[in-house]
């Protein structure tokens, strides 16, 4: 067995659960009913160009053989389109009898899909591309959808009807007959799999330049203002088209094969089909056969040339629908890398005490970012992590959520180590106000309540009152019906913060994180969003990620990270006092922020057309 056979079997078996559910016995029924009905469905088909062959010989009066009732030819007429509508009637009751089983399989693969990429770590969707997963997950979708029905639907039924038709043409006229069509039949089939397998490659090949022609469409649409900002736009569709050129070419290359499968297969059934009939028709000049009998040939291979077709059509569809899933496939066997252990129970919430206990911690082996850090967050009390770029303060609220696990040493929660408790209860207990407040392109309601789903409109705007935005969102036309677009773009950078700040609220979590909350922001919004957040951490154990220090002076106790390792530790003043790191980064931040002040003050000034002179003037714009 080749590896891409080896690849089809095993996705046929992963297939097999959601075509006959086992906890579906409803929808098993409907399996079995439609099989029942798709035998009736052949039988019916095959006798109608017996109906078809009688009335040929009434017209031409060789159809003696026929009961009287039948004989007539207008009877006969009747009788064949009737077995053609009843045909067609029993097979769209199949149809309509197979559409929930079908649905129901794509329903259940697309959710498992998309809940195991929400199981997925940090690690893996930041390596990912977002257009990319969702291409993935559509074609997946629509090739699962096309499997169930070509392998129930159409499948069973091909071979059923072909086995009934092969028999038939060995009863009616001999064994020379079927010999000539088995052959048809085992060119057809192999020259339909050498194509189809040839096809499958760029199949492949369309499907990988669709994926990233998706990809870096919607990467330039998400960065759409960084693409204005540096009018980029050129860039950027000259990027797609450049995908697109490749789906083109691989689209191209996919029509023009099935065009040449089409004419291959209709060739053979051509040979076939005219070596049958010739046979026929010198049989009739002998006297052995009558026209019936010519006629009734003729549609019986017109008849093996419908599951003939369906045979190549199914493989191909099955094999084209495979490699649609294949990427699906390939995601559902991506490990979880941060796992609930079997026993895992509850987070057991009492003080909300944080502690890091001697915590190491790298992405990559070759480059550590946490070196042996140990520290607790008090019940009740706020701790600050500061530090340069780089020196490890993000990872470590990463590590508490636990998007990440340890290298070594542990994080406790009120002694509990955080990977021995549930994600679902750990994460429950922990709220988040992060830098980069990303909303989701609904309503401010709607972003709000994400904090407590089952919040009522009154807990709601008392969160929004207490991080200070009920009055702005009161302003607007739509109020808390408002849409914040996409990633929350029509709202400024404070207005998200409020949001977010909100919805933690809502959450009423014991432990919160900061995470950078207000570094992204001007100094005069960041002083009102403090407040905020100030009220917000009031008797709860909160762990502050900082870059700007003036937000961390009123802290318990202040961490100072370097290069990963703890380099000082104390109040605001003890570590001022110390004159180490914490105060030349407060010397530096210092002078930025009087440099903004003096900015601000002279662009007030100039707005009143008054003239500044000394050092200040430096600051004056342009």
């Amino acid at each position: 067995m080749s590896a891409d056979e080896g690849s089809t079997l095993t996705t046929l078996i992963n297939l097999r659960p959601y075509i006959w559910p086992s906890d579906r016995p409803d929808l098993k029924a409907r399996v079995v009913w439609a099989l029942l009905v798709l035998v009736v469905a052949k039988v019916v088909t095959v006798l109608s160009p017996y109906f078809f062959a009688w009335a040929s010989d009434a017209l031409t009066g060789e159809a003696g053989y026929l009961p009287a009732w039948l004989v007539a030819p207008m009877a006969l007429v009747l009788a064949y389109n009737a077995a053609r509508v009843l045909a067609v009637a029993f097979n769209q009751l199949r149809d309509a009898l197979f559409a929930q089983v079908g649905q129901h399989a794509v329903r259940q693969l697309a959710q498992i899909t998309f809940r195991h990429l929400h199981e997925l770590s940090l690690r893996f969707h930041l390596q990912r591309r977002t257009g990319g997963l969702s291409r993935v997950i559509e074609r997946g979708v629509k090739g699962i959808e096309a499997i169930v029905r070509f392998t129930i639907l159409n499948g069973i039924p091909t071979i059923l009807e072909f086995a009934i038709m092969a028999g038939v043409i060995w009863w009616q006229f001999g064994f020379e007959y079927l010999a000539i069509v088995a052959v048809m039949i085992v060119a057809y089939v192999w020259y339909t799999i050498k194509a189809s397998n040839w096809r499958i490659g760029i199949r492949r090949e369309m499907n990988a330049s669709d994926t990233d022609a998706n990809s870096k469409a919607i990467d330039s649409l998400l960065n759409f203002e960084t693409v204005k900002y540096f009018g980029n736009e050129r860039m950027e569709a000259a990027r797609f088209d450049a995908s697109m050129a490749t789906y083109e070419r691989a689209a191209t290359r996919v029509w023009t094969s099935l065009a040449w499968l089409n004419f291959g297969q209709s060739f053979i059934l051509g040979i076939g089909t005219a070596a049958c009939m010739i046979l026929s028709a010198l049989a009739v000049q002998r006297g052995e056969q009558t026209i019936g009998d010519f006629v009734l040939i003729n549609a019986l291979l017109m008849q093996i040339a419908i599951p003939l077709n369906f045979i190549g059509f199914i493989y191909r569809e099955i094999r084209q629908g495979l490699a649609d899933i294949e990427e699906m496939f390939a995601l559902l066997r991506v490990p979880a890398e941060i796992t609930d252990k079997p026993d895992a129970a509850a987070l057991q919430v009492q003080d909300a005490a944080i502690r890091f206990e001697n915590v190491t911690f790298h992405y990559d082996e070759s480059r550590p970012i946490l070196k042996g850090v140990d520290f607790e967050v008090p019940a009740g009390k706020t701790v600050a992590i500061v530090g340069p770029s780089g020196a490890g303060k993000s990872t470590i609220s990463r590590l508490l959520f636990r998007f990440y696990d340890v290298t070594g040493g542990r994080v406790t929660i009120d002694g509990q180590d955080v990977r021995d408790v549930t994600q679902a209860s750990l994460r429950e207990a922990i709220g988040m106000v992060p830098q980069d407040t990303v909303l989701f392109n609904e309503s401010i309601a709607y972003n709000i309540r994400y904090g407590r789903v089952n919040a009522t409109d009154a807990e709601i705007r008392e969160a929004a009152r207490m991080a200070q935005i009920h009055d702005f969102i009161e302003t607007l036309p739509e109020g808390f019906a408002t849409e914040v677009g996409e990633r929350g773009l029509k709202l400024s950078g404070g207005e998200k913060q409020r949001v977010a700040i909100a919805r933690t609220i809502l959450k009423a979590p014991p432990v919160l994180i900061l995470d950078e909350a207000t570094s992204a922001l001007d100094t005069h919004t960041e002083r009102e969003i403090q407040s905020a957040l100030d009220h917000v951490s009031q008797n709860r154990t909160t762990l502050v990620i900082a870059h700007r220090l003036s937000t961390v002076v009123n802290a318990h106790q202040i961490i100072v990270l370097e290069g990963g390792r703890i380099a000082e530790r104390g109040t605001h003043s003890e570590l001022l006092e110390a004159n180490g790191l914490y105060a030349s980064m407060w010397a530096r931040q210092r002078e930025a922020d009087e440099a903004e002040e003096r900015l601000r003050a002279v662009r007030a000034a100039d707005a009143q057309g008054i003239v500044v002179r000394g050092p200040s003037a430096d600051y004056l714009p342009g």
